[in-house]
């Protein structure tokens, strides 16, 4: 049995110290945005039980998926780097970025630099898609972060990088793993509001329906969901997970994280998943089991 922790847009607070002149264009809306409504909805205790709880379930690893800053403030990436040593051993902890740390174009030099030892391939070199084989899983990174106008927050895959994601998913397949798939933005169409949407999800959807994965997991809408797209073999589950520190002064679902139960093997995965969350009382609790390994009627 292996066990694959997933939690999601974390908005690690408090924001990173900055320049007047670094809230030059969109961060100077985001800035507003963290200050009227952001800073109140993220609570760091919150995400202090959660990763508590992570923990206690002892996983073999740990998969976060994006969102680890505000604006994408450089100095917020040391504030990431920090808090993704608190979640495990590096080599048992994976990271993907979200829109929020790929927020600017001067964003993306210290988002690539400072967490590169967290998407790295085995081969230790940096870079989207990564492949990493843990267990009897290969785990492939995708990032769908890239700067956007103001009031933006859509993604992009891109079509070099669709092409070595099918790749992979190939080379995954050849070597009988289990294939999971790691993403911030929901990779299907209608999957997230306009303006929020990945813009090739219809892309990713083609590719999926010819190369197939086991399970692919995101977060960007701070809300649990669960939606099935076809493969050549068998419906593929795409899951998404809430927020992992959204507190009681937020708006949506309170603080969660999932953990994937995942044995079988690569003709037959037997998948269940673990809705773990943040209770009103401050406690976290499961809230639910969902086997993912059969498609419901």
């Amino acid at each position: 049995m292996f066990k694959l922790a997933h939690l999601s847009d974390p908005h690690l607070g408090p924001l990173a110290g900055f320049s007047l002149h670094q809230l030059l264009g969109k961060r100077a809306t985001g800035y507003v945005n963290w200050r009227r409504k952001r800073r109140h909805a993220h609570d760091m205790d919150v995400l202090a039980r959660i990763v508590a709880d992570i923990h206690a379930q002892q996983p073999d690893h740990v998969a976060c998926t994006g969102d680890v800053a505000h604006i994408g403030l450089p100095d917020e990436f040391k504030t990431a780097l920090a808090f993704l040593d608190t979640l495990g051993p590096r080599e048992t902890v994976s990271f993907v970025p979200g829109n929020h740390d790929a927020y600017a174009r001067s964003s993306l030099k210290p988002l690539a630099g400072l967490l590169a030892p967290w998407c790295a391939n085995d081969e230790g070199r940096a870079g989207y898609p990564w492949y990493r084989r843990r267990g009897p899983v290969a785990l492939i990174g995708v990032n769908s972060g890239v700067p956007t106008l103001p009031l933006m927050a859509t993604g992009r895959i891109g079509s070099e990088q669709m092409e070595r994601i099918a790749a992979l998913l190939d080379r995954a397949r050849d070597e009988r793993l289990i294939r999971v798939v790691l993403i911030h933005h929901p990779p299907y169409v209608g999957g997230a509001k306009r303006g929020r949407e990945l813009v090739d999800a219809a892309a990713f959807e083609t590719m999926l329906r010819r190369k197939g994965a086991d399970l692919i997991i995101h977060g960007h809408n701070h809300s649990f969901s669960l939606a099935w797209r076809p493969g050549p073999a068998h419906d593929v589950p795409i899951v998404g997970v809430p927020s992992a520190s959204l507190g009681p002064r937020g708006h949506g679902e309170l603080g969660a994280w999932h953990l994937f139960h995942i044995a079988g093997d690569a003709t037959a995965p037997r998948i269940t998943l673990e809705q773990r969350g943040f209770e009103p009382d401050g406690t976290v609790i499961l809230r639910q089991e969902i086997a993912l390994h059969t498609k419901p009627t």
